[in-house]
């Protein structure tokens, strides 16, 4: 079972993804951006991601190492949203069979 404070950090976390996205176009709705600003803006996401998988990379639970493999494999061949899916996905059904 998925503990509550988990579910809680993972809808807090969801929820600052969308404000600053809100609040990215309603600060830069009447403006026009560089390439190198557009650039940036488009890498924010995958960064934001990156810093919530990073830890387990250091991980001494089996499940979350393979799901962090299953992960980096879908990485390289889907887009993102797949690929969060299947890194969730993965790594809930891991740390059920395993755990």
């Amino acid at each position: 079972m998925i503990d509550a404070t988990t579910v809680f950090t993972i809808a807090l976390m969801a929820c600052v993804t969308y404000l600053t996205r809100l609040l990215g176009y309603v600060a830069l709705r009447n403006r026009t951006l560089g390439q190198r600003a557009v650039t940036v803006l488009e890498a924010a996401p995958g960064c934001v991601l990156i810093s919530v998988i990073a830890p387990h990379f250091t991980s001494d639970r089996p499940a979350d190492l393979i799901a962090l493999g299953l992960t980096l494999l879908a990485a390289s061949r889907l887009s993102m949203l797949p690929t969060v899916i299947v890194g969730v996905s993965a790594a809930a059904l891991l740390r059920h069979i395993i755990t």
